[in-house]
């Protein structure tokens, strides 16, 4: 067996000044998030699953499997040093609130749960900070990934709120 080549580094300090260029901020005007704290009675137009006193769970537009959620602050916040010990603590238990949620809804069988501070992290909203709930089941992945790169997403946004909120209401 071939061992792979070791890693090799090109030294080019002259590139820092480069990557350290300001970066405008997100303007709070184009952040749906905000857009959404804005209107609670579009609520189900929207997709906000729930709202708590500093922060809500919105079921993605853009899921990478059914039942992604964002779990984000009501305030426009990019960085976690920003949120304040209530947001940091809800923030908290609303994602362990939501995996129990979809664990029991679609019985997920694992995970995943992250966040992307800052655009050159590839968060999509980069100034309004949020985490990712994506639950994960063996065999979720097929061909259609691999090779059409195309996702299947096997169930309506709409039944997918719905069965949340059903959920959600008969407790954690």
């Amino acid at each position: 067996m071939r061992r792979p080549e070791p890693t090799r580094w090109l030294w080019a300090p002259w590139r820092m000044p480069y990557m350290r260029k300001v970066v405008k901020p997100a303007d709070p005007s184009d952040c749906f998030f905000c857009a959404y704290v804005r209107a609670p009675k579009r609520d189900r137009k929207n997709l906000v699953l729930l709202r708590g006193k500093t922060c809500l769970v919105v079921l993605n537009r853009y899921p990478y499997l059914s039942g992604h959620l964002l779990v984000a602050p009501l305030a426009h916040k990019g960085e976690l040093a920003l949120l304040g010990p209530a947001e940091r603590a809800e923030l908290f238990d609303l994602l362990v609130r939501m995996e129990a949620a979809l664990r029991k809804a679609f019985k997920a069988h694992g995970f995943n749960v992250g966040l992307n501070l800052g655009r050159a992290a590839g968060a999509g909203l980069p100034g309004h900070l949020h985490f990712h709930v994506v639950p994960r089941w063996t065999g979720d992945t097929n061909f259609m990934t691999a090779v059409g790169q195309t996702k299947v997403i096997p169930q309506a946004l709409e039944d997918t709120y719905r069965q949340l909120q059903k959920t959600l209401r008969n407790g954690r």
